[in-house]
C-alpha cells in the first residue's frame, strides 16, 4: 500500500512538472494579462476620446458664437453702409436742384418789378397810338417778362398764382388777413397781393394772400 502512494505521489508530480503543461499555463497567463491589458488600454482611449470630443464641442459652441456676432456686425455696417450712401445721393440731389434757390429769389424781385411795371401802364395809353414810345416801352417790358417766365420753367421754378376760391393752403399761402368777402367761402382766397413760386416743387416764397371768413 505504501508503495503504491509514493508511486501515485511520483506520477502527479511527473504530471505537473510536464514542460507542455507549463506552456500551456504561460500561455494562459499571458493571455489573461493581455486581455486585462487591452481593456485598460481600450478604457483609457475611450476616456481621452471623451475628453477630446467635449473640448471640440466648446470651441465650436464658441466659434458659431464668434461667426454670429460677426455676422451681425456686418450687417449692421452694411445697412449703415446703405444709408449713408443714400443720404448722400440724396444730398447731391438737393444740391442740383436747390443749390440755384438763393439765385432765383433774387431774381424774383426782378420779375416783380417787371409785373408791376406793366400792369401799371394804363390800357388806353398802349392802345392808342398818342404815344408810340410808351407802347414799345410796353410791350418789350411784356415780351421780358414772358422770356424771364419761361426761364423759371425750364429750371423748375413755377409761379405760385392761386385763382380765387382756391382753398388756403398753409404750405404755399400766406394770409396777410382774413375778412368777410361776399360771394366767397370761408377759408378760400379772396385776393392775391403777391404771386408766389415753387422750385421743383418745393415752395421758394408763398404766395401772400387775403382769406375770406364767415361774417
Amino acid at each position: 500500500m505504501a508503495s503504491w502512494c509514493v508511486r501515485a505521489v511520483k506520477q502527479s508530480y511527473s504530471v505537473v512538472a510536464s514542460p507542455s503543461l507549463i506552456r500551456a499555463s504561460l500561455r494562459l497567463l499571458c493571455t489573461a494579462a493581455q486581455q486585462k491589458s487591452g481593456q485598460g488600454l481600450e478604457e483609457d482611449q475611450n476616456a481621452e476620446q471623451s475628453a477630446a470630443e467635449k473640448v471640440l464641442a466648446e470651441e465650436k459652441g464658441q466659434l458659431e458664437e464668434q461667426l454670429k456676432e460677426v455676422t451681425d456686425k456686418y450687417k449692421r455696417a452694411l445697412a449703415d453702409t446703405e444709408n449713408l450712401r443714400m443720404r448722400s445721393q440724396k444730398m447731391v440731389e438737393d444740391t442740383k436742384l436747390y443749390g440755384i434757390q438763393g439765385f432765383c429769389k433774387d431774381l424774383l424781385e426782378v420779375a416783380d418789378i417787371l409785373e408791376k411795371a406793366t400792369e401799371s401802364v394804363p390800357s388806353e395809353e398802349v392802345s392808342s397810338q398818342k404815344n408810340p414810345h410808351l407802347k414799345n416801352l410796353y410791350d418789350g417790358l411784356v415780351m421780358t417778362d414772358k422770356q424771364i417766365q419761361k426761364v423759371f420753367t425750364k429750371h423748375g421754378l413755377v409761379k405760385l398764382n392761386p385763382d380765387g376760391g382756391q382753398k388756403f393752403n398753409p404750405y404755399e399761402h400766406e394770409a396777410l388777413f382774413h375778412a368777410p368777402v361776399e360771394g366767397k367761402e370761408p377759408g378760400t382766397v379772396a385776393i392775391v397781393t403777391k404771386v408766389g413760386y415753387k422750385l421743383h416743387g418745393r415752395t421758394l416764397r408763398p404766395a401772400l394772400v387775403g382769406v375770406a371768413k364767415a361774417p
